[in-house]
């Protein structure tokens, strides 16, 4: 078998997820390497709660 082009696919989408999830992050103010909790089964679910409802630290240093 090996690596055929329906994995190649897959790794490339993957990739191109990681990027925008990690601008995304860097511009909330949190870590880029919550972008691997996105790749994690039900892990994703609960980290995107996580954000939902944690306060930025971005918007709490933006003026009011």
């Amino acid at each position: 078998m090996g690596f055929g082009f329906w994995n190649f696919v897959t790794v490339i989408a993957l990739a191109a997820t990681a990027v925008p999830v990690a601008v995304i992050l860097d511009r909330v103010g949190l870590s880029k390497w919550w972008t691997i909790a996105f790749f994690v089964p039900l892990l994703n679910l609960a980290a995107l709660w996580l954000f939902a409802f944690a306060p930025w630290p971005a918007l709490d240093d933006r003026p009011k």
